[in-house]
C-alpha cells in the first residue's frame, strides 16, 4: 500500500505569479520615471535651453579668465634652517589666506601679490640620501620602525624635515617668470641675519677645512714619495720589513683615500653654501590639471539643471503634502 502524499504545486504556482507581477511592475515605473522625465523637459525645454546657454556662457568666461597654473621651486636648507624655512612658507600663506597683499609686496617683495593664490612646502623623500654616511640616522629609522610602520616613520614630520631636498609649491592664476615671484621670494627667505652670519662662518669654515685637507694630502704625498725614492736608491728590503710591520704605509694610504673623498664631498657641498636657503631648480607655469579646469562651460549648464530639476522636485514633493495635510 503507498503511503505517499499528493504534492501541492499550486503555492510554488501562486509565489511564481507574483514575483512575475513583481517585475513587470518594477518595470513598469521605471518607464513611467523614464516617461515623466522626457515629458517634464519637454514641457519646462525653454526653461531648460535657458540653463544651457546660461550655464554656456558663464562658464566659458570662468575658463577664459580663471586659469590656474602650479609653480615648484626645489631648495635645500643649510645650517639647520629647516624649521625657519617651513615657519616663513606658513606665515607667506597665511597672509596670503587673509589677503594681506600690503605684506607680500612690502615685505616678501611680490609686485603682483594678488596673483598667488596659495604656497607650501613639502619634504621630498629621499631616505638612502638620509641614511648616507650617516650611521646615526641609519640606527634612528631601524628604531623608529619597530614601534610602528615604516611609510609613517619615513612621513613623520620629524623625519622627513630632515630631507636634503624641499619643494616650495605655489599657485597663480597667470603665467608668471622668475623675476616676479621666485627671486623676491628667495632674497625674503635668506634675509635672516642670524643664518646669513651662520653662512658665511659655515663657508669659510668649510673653504678651511678643504685647504687644511689639500695640505695634509700633499703631506702624505711627501711621504709616500720619499719610500718610493729609498726604495730605488737600494735599501727596500729594510723599509719593507719595517712598514709591513708597523702597518703605517698602510694606515698613511687609507688616511689620504679618506680625505680625497672627504674633499669630494666637501667640494660639493660648498656649492649649496653661499646661500642658507639654496635654491637647486625652479619650474614654473605648469598649467593646472584639476577637471574644471576648462570644462566649466560643460559642467556648469548640467549643473543648472540638476539644480532646477531639484527645486521641481522639492515643489512637487511641498504640494502633494500640503494637500494631503488640507484633506486631513
Amino acid at each position: 500500500m503507498s503511503t505517499k502524499v499528493p504534492q501541492d504545486n499550486s503555492g510554488q504556482e501562486i509565489d511564481i505569479f507574483q514575483l512575475s507581477k513583481s517585475i513587470g511592475g518594477f518595470f513598469e515605473r521605471i518607464n513611467s520615471i523614464i516617461f515623466q522625465s522626457i515629458h517634464f523637459f519637454v514641457r519646462k525645454w525653454i526653461i531648460v535651453l535657458i540653463l544651457v546657454i546660461v550655464g554656456f556662457g558663464i562658464g566659458w568666461y570662468l575658463d577664459s579668465n580663471k586659469k590656474t597654473f602650479e609653480n615648484q621651486i626645489i631648495v635645500t636648507p643649510n645650517f639647520g634652517s629647516v624649521d625657519y624655512l617651513y615657519s616663513k612658507i606658513n606665515l607667506i600663506e597665511s597672509k596670503i589666506i587673509a589677503g594681506d597683499t600690503a605684506f607680500l609686496k612690502n615685505e616678501v617683495g611680490i609686485q603682483n601679490p594678488k596673483s598667488i593664490k596659495k604656497i607650501e612646502i613639502k619634504p621630498i623623500a629621499d631616505v638612502y640620501k638620509f641614511i648616507e654616511d650617516k650611521e646615526q640616522n641609519f640606527e634612528l629609522i631601524k628604531l623608529m620602525a619597530e614601534v610602528g610602520e615604516v611609510k609613517k616613520v619615513l612621513e613623520d614630520n620629524i623625519t622627513s624635515k630632515n630631507y636634503t631636498f624641499h619643494s616650495i609649491s605655489f599657485i597663480t592664476d597667470k603665467i608668471t617668470n622668475e623675476k616676479d615671484i621666485v627671486e623676491p621670494l628667495l632674497k625674503y627667505l635668506n634675509s635672516s641675519e642670524y643664518f646669513k652670519t651662520l653662512q658665511k662662518i659655515g663657508y669659510k669654515n668649510l673653504e678651511q677645512q678643504i685647504i687644511q685637507n689639500d695640505t695634509i694630502i700633499a703631506q702624505i704625498d711627501q711621504v709616500l714619495n720619499g719610500f718610493s725614492n729609498t726604495v730605488k736608491n737600494g735599501s727596500k728590503n729594510d723599509k719593507l720589513i719595517y712598514y709591513n710591520e708597523n702597518t703605517q704605509l698602510n694606515d698613511i694610504i687609507k688616511t689620504k683615500q679618506y680625505l680625497i673623498i672627504d674633499q669630494g664631498k666637501y667640494r660639493l657641498k660648498l656649492i649649496n653654501y653661499d646661500k642658507a636657503i639654496k635654491d637647486i631648480n625652479s619650474t614654473l607655469n605648469i598649467h593646472s590639471a584639476k577637471i574644471t579646469n576648462g570644462n566649466l562651460k560643460l559642467l556648469l549648464p548640467f549643473l543648472f539643471i540638476f539644480i532646477f530639476v531639484l527645486i521641481h522636485l522639492f515643489l512637487k514633493f511641498y504640494r502633494n503634502q500640503l494637500f494631503k495635510a488640507q484633506v486631513k
